[in-house]
């Protein structure tokens, strides 16, 4: 049994979720670029663009995100790819986050009326011009409060990538749990840290709800 003070575990928790905040912070921005660029290709792609789209975004939401984890990080290895425990878990999350991005982006832009495209066009805008000054203005408002819940889903759910290794704020409880033998006292500061983490997300996101007037 190791000897654990208070402050040593909420050192050593406070520097594992560094590591949740940055994987939290590249799946999110890497799985938007991707979103976005998704979305644009079923916009715009053609048939065969919209349903490849459709099959990567219904493979990556129908299958649960810890198997994910566990086929990209065996699988490349399998391959002959050398992963790390950390890029196996950043691209697994950036592929996952990407997937549910679209589908929110998607339901968003689709949720702006038809009659708003229309009246644009007949303005003599092209696509990029009523995107950007018509539909995606009206979209972002929208799309706030699905977008930032799934950013906190994100923090949330890097906690798995403990499965495959990874050092994150979760990995760091169990083992200081296992260690000190104080499992409950661990845990507690372990979840405490997640809400110091989650919370003033989603008060950010009311904040930004408030300021663009977006509907509930």
């Amino acid at each position: 049994m190791v000897h654990f003070t208070l402050w040593d575990m909420v050192r050593d928790l406070l520097l594992a979720a560094r590591w949740t905040l940055v994987l939290s912070l590249i799946a999110f921005s890497g799985g938007g670029l991707a979103g976005a660029l998704l979305l644009l290709a079923r916009m715009r792609g053609g048939a065969a663009a919209l349903r490849l789209v459709q099959g990567y975004v219904q493979l990556f939401q129908g299958t649960p995100l810890l198997m994910q984890l566990f086929i990209v990080y065996f699988g490349l290895g399998v391959l002959g790819f050398e992963v790390s425990q950390w890029s196996a878990a950043a691209l697994a999350l950036v592929l996952y986050s990407s997937a549910y991005l679209t589908e929110i982006w998607r339901g968003c832009v689709e949720g702006v009326p038809r009659g708003q495209w229309e009246a644009s066009a007949s303005l003599g805008l092209g696509f990029a011009q009523q995107l950007r000054h018509v539909v995606l203005p009206q979209a972002l408002r929208v799309s706030i409060a699905p977008t930032v819940g799934f950013l906190v889903q994100v923090v949330k759910g890097t906690a798995l990538a403990s499965v495959i290794g990874f050092v994150e704020l979760t990995r760091a409880g169990s083992m200081i749990a296992n260690a000190s033998f104080r499992p409950l006292q661990v845990y507690a500061l372990v979840a405490a840290l997640y809400f110091c983490i989650c919370y003033p997300i989603s008060a950010a996101s009311r904040a930004l709800e408030r300021k663009f007037h977006a509907p509930r």
